[in-house]
Formats: C-alpha cells, structure tokens, sequence
C-alpha cells in the first residue's frame, strides 16, 4: 500500500510538471508575452516622449508669457514651470501605471475600486499630507517666495530649488540641502524681494578730524554707484553713531540691490581703511597699559 501511494504521489507530480512545463512552453504564453512586452515598452517610450515635449511647451510658453507686457517677474515664472513640470510626470506616470497593468490583463477597475476603498481609510491618517499640499498651493498662489529666491525658513537659510505642493527644498550656502514639508512651514523671511541695506560701522581714534573724515568718505561715496551696478543710490555718511573709552564709531548706510549688500559693505570698509590712513587720521586700535608692582614697591624703598 505504501508503495502504491508513492507510485500514486510521483505520478501526480510527474503530471504537474508536465503541465508546468507544457504551460511555460506553449505558443500563446510567449505570444502573450511578447505582446505584452512591446506594449510596455511602447508606453515607457510614448511616457517619455510625452513628458519630455510637454516640458519643452510649458517652459516655451511661460517665457514667452515673460516676454510680454504681462506683469509676472522671472522668479514666479520658474515656480510655476517646475511645478507644472512635476505635476505632468506624475500624471504621465500614474498613466503609464494604468496601462502597463492593463496590458498584462491585470484587472484596473477591481484595483481602482480597492484603492478608492484603501484611500478612504488612509485619508484618515493622511491629515498632514493634505496640510503640507494646501499650505504648498498657497504658498504659489500668494507668490510668498519662488524658486532661486534666498530666504530663512524656519531654522533653515538658503536658496530655494525646488516647490512642490508637498515639499520646499532650500540649498544652503555650505552645499547641505533642506528637504521642509509645507505644512510645517511656520516663519518665512525672503531677502529676495527688496532692496537690501548695508550698514558700516568703522571705528577711529577719539581725537581724529571727525569733519575732515565726513568730506574725505562723502567725496568717497559719491564715486561708488557709477563704478558697481549693484548700488541702488549714493551710500549715505550718517556721522558719529557710537561714543566708547577712545573709539569714536561712524556709520555709513548703502542701498543695494537685493543681497548685495554683503559685497558692497566689504568694498567700502577697505576703501574706507586705506582712505583714513592716507589722510592720517587714526583708526581705533586697543590700548593696554601694564602696571609693574615690583617697580613700584622698589621705587618706594629707594625713597625711604
């Protein structure tokens, strides 16, 4: 009996593997297969060409829309180009999705209705996805900053890349890039929008020619907007702002364009330097007076 029913089992195996190997080398499953597999490749390939020439037309139209007379600035032009850019692929790719599954006659309406299904009780949990797309498309319609603006969001300071609806990426100046959900943006400061203002303040000596010092830097300032275009107007000379032991502080206000103001204040203390000490008029240095005990205590015992 035990015989027999090995007999029994091996043959029902040798019979699956025969219908397994009958199965794998049949016509119509490597027809199907072939056909399935140029049906994915020809998505793949109509995918990209898709995404690609609609890359191409998005971008075309919004600079020829900023070539007219039609008031948007070049910043919110790249937003919006590199959002639509994102918004598109994933449309191509969620497409492509679709029709790969359907052409390995995977049935997409019992998927859809699960995923309906799926969505519903994942909505629930989702409730900061849905913060972070809202706050995202906010952001873009009230032009609250764009792409290639220099802002400080939150604790993170940089350059903006790239806005998503659910994402805002700041490249900082040392090369690390921030990766900040919308929804927890919470303080944004864009030094991209406005003229910036560079405040020098110079330190010279108590006794210096504080009027001598006023023509010299006015003469000075006044040279400075015909040689850098940064320069929004003439740097103003405020005078005497500060008054401490033997410093007498000046300060002087430059108006730039946004974030140059960094490199027109380095200019100006240099050129400021070089100027007081041509003119001799002394710059604030600290002084220290050492005080020898021994000496005085020795000199006290010669006069006794």
């Amino acid at each position: 009996m035990a015989a027999d029913a090995i007999e029994k089992e091996a043959k029902g195996l040798a019979k699956m593997a025969e219908k397994t190997w009958d199965y794998f080398t049949s016509d119509e499953l490597w027809e199907f297969i072939i056909h399935a597999s140029i049906k994915i490749v020809m998505i793949l390939v109509i995918s990209y060409i898709v995404i690609f020439i609609g890359k191409k037309i998005i971008t075309r139209i919004f600079t020829l829309k900023l070539k007219t007379p039609i008031n948007q600035t070049e910043r919110r032009q790249q937003t919006i180009i590199k959002l639509l850019h994102s918004t598109l692929s994933y449309l191509v790719y969620f497409s492509a999705m679709i029709a790969i599954l359907s052409a390995v006659n995977i049935n997409i309406g019992g998927l859809l209705a699960g995923a309906g299904i799926a969505g519903l009780a994942i909505g629930f949990g989702a409730q900061s996805l849905v913060k972070d797309i809202i706050t995202g498309f906010f952001i873009i319609l009230e032009d609250q900053f764009g792409v290639g603006d220099y802002i400080r969001l939150n604790n993170s300071e940089g350059t903006v890349t790239e806005i998503g609806l659910r994402t805002t990426k700041i490249l900082g100046i040392t090369g690390e890039l921030f990766i900040i959900p919308n929804g927890q943006i919470l303080d944004v400061v864009n030094y991209s929008v406005n003229n910036s203002k560079a405040i020098i303040d110079m330190q010279v000596a108590i006794d210096a020619d504080i009027e001598k010092v006023e023509k010299l830097l006015t003469a000075y300032l006044e040279t400075l907007p015909s040689k850098f275009e940064e320069l929004v107007d003439v740097p103003s000379f405020l005078g005497v702002q500060n008054v401490v032991g033997t410093e007498v502080t000046i300060r002087i206000i430059a108006e730039t364009k946004p974030l140059q103001h960094y490199t027109i204040a380095r200019v100006i203390r240099r050129d400021v330097k070089e100027i007081l000490e041509k003119n001799g008029i002394p710059m604030a240095y600290p002084k220290m007076m050492l005080y020898d005990r021994w000496y005085k205590e020795s000199s006290e015992g010669d006069e006794e």
